[in-house]
């Protein structure tokens, strides 16, 4: 026997380590809940488990911004779903008022209804909004001004319009002599582009208070003139046409700002370029071609623009622009439903995602605590035995003092 070294009792205090080291671990793990608590654990694991982690915040951002867009596009097809009912309102009281009887106080009357009809339509097209952002009035769909002119607004233009500063250097319209019907009434006399982004050979013809300007390749920019017409009260009964590029008498061009060309985008995705652009375009007078009747009200000579029903003809032309407005406005909304069923499926996509990445994230992360309870009574019997046996090898030093007795 060696009493210089006790080795049995440096071999069983390294077990008792060991085994106190592993009762910690396993202590750590049901306290948690979690087979990784350090990146010494699984470096490689914590490492993927904290990308995953990452992903399941951006797939629970993104839900809920799809869940925005779907609030959006309800309540902009709520509004819209108004404007049908009164559409299909107006649509009644033209086909009353294109009926022979009725004599012209009749008419008087249903016109008065048409324009609170019109009116509300353009309060609800104006007032619809979510969030502080109005739906209906363009703000989301392709944007454009012109710098300089109040008297003229740009209407609408189509995806491929690019985005760009454009220019009309004369613009002159007047009173068309042999119209087909009232949407005819005016046409231009004269339109020059200005060098720019205007496709070659681009042309203008006037529907209505509207000015269009085509070109190839699908090009459609639309200029709305109601104003520039409205305040040139001598156009066309006395003169015969209108300059609108020409303000106080001086040359002046239209130049067209339409760099803010952009639908909303919803961040549908967790990464980069997951997005949705909806495009709601502008519900107004104009764009419905309802807006072919100024009416002034009160001493004032101020006015607004309504539907034409005052006369048989016009009553009967009135039918045909409302089958129009009605269908322009079934058409924005089968697009709203298109945008909502796609933001639907893409909910239940990130579900589905966020089910699958949130259980492999379980499995490199969570304990199984079964198992890791059988471990720590396993660990917690082999530490008790340590710590029995390094009591039991720290007592046999001394029994070597019964040999030198």
């Amino acid at each position: 026997m060696r009493i210089n070294y006790n080795v049995s009792a440096m071999l069983a205090n390294n077990k008792l380590a060991n085994n106190d080291n592993l009762l910690s671990k396993s202590l750590e793990r049901l306290s948690s809940g979690l087979k990784v608590n350090s990146a010494k654990d699984n470096p490689a694991g914590l490492a993927m488990a904290k990308r995953m982690n990452a992903q399941l915040e951006g797939l629970s951002v993104a839900n809920q911004s799809a869940g925005d867009g779907v609030s959006i596009i309800e309540t902009a097809d709520g509004a819209m779903s108004e404007i049908s009912e009164m559409l299909q309102r107006m649509n009644e009281l033209a086909v009353k008022a294109a009926n022979g009887p009725n004599s012209d106080n009749d008419r008087a009357v249903i016109q008065d209804e048409v324009k609170q009809l019109t009116e509300e339509i353009t309060r609800i097209a104006e007032s619809t909004e979510f969030n502080g952002q109005k739906l209906l009035n363009g703000e989301f769909s392709l944007k454009g001004y012109v710098q300089g002119n109040l008297d003229v607004k740009v209407s609408s233009y189509s995806t491929e319009v690019t985005a760009a500063v454009y220019t009309i250097d004369e613009l002159i319209i007047e009173e068309n002599p042999m119209p087909t019907d009232e949407s005819d009434r005016y046409r231009v006399k004269n339109f020059k582009a200005g060098e720019g982004p205007f496709p070659e050979g681009a042309t203008a013809t006037m529907k209505d208070n509207l000015l269009c300007v085509e070109g190839a390749n699908g090009f459609k920019m639309t200029l709305d003139l109601s104003r520039a017409i409205a305040n040139n009260e001598d156009f066309p009964d006395t003169v015969k046409e209108l300059k609108i590029t020409e303000v106080n008498g001086a040359d002046k061009p239209l130049v067209i700002d339409a760099t803010g060309i952009g639908p909303m985008v919803v961040q549908v995705g967790a990464n980069e370029g997951q997005t949705l652009e909806m495009d709601i375009p502008k519900i107004s007078l104009s764009e419905m071609g309802l807006n072919n009747y100024y009416v002034k009200d009160g001493e004032d000579g101020q006015g607004v623009w309504t539907l034409n029903v005052s006369t048989e003809q016009a009553a009967t032309e009135a039918i045909g622009r409302i089958d129009g407005a009605i269908q322009f406005v079934s058409s924005i909304r089968g697009r709203l439903g298109a945008y909502q069923n796609r933001l639907e499926t893409t909910i239940n996509s990130l579900d589905i995602t966020s089910e699958n990445v949130t259980a492999a994230y379980s499995r490199i992360m969570d304990v199984d605590m079964a198992e890791e309870m059988t471990n720590y009574t396993t660990y917690q019997v082999m530490t008790q035995a340590a710590t029995s046996m390094l009591a039991q090898a720290n007592e046999r030093p001394s029994q070597v003092l019964q040999l030198l007795q």
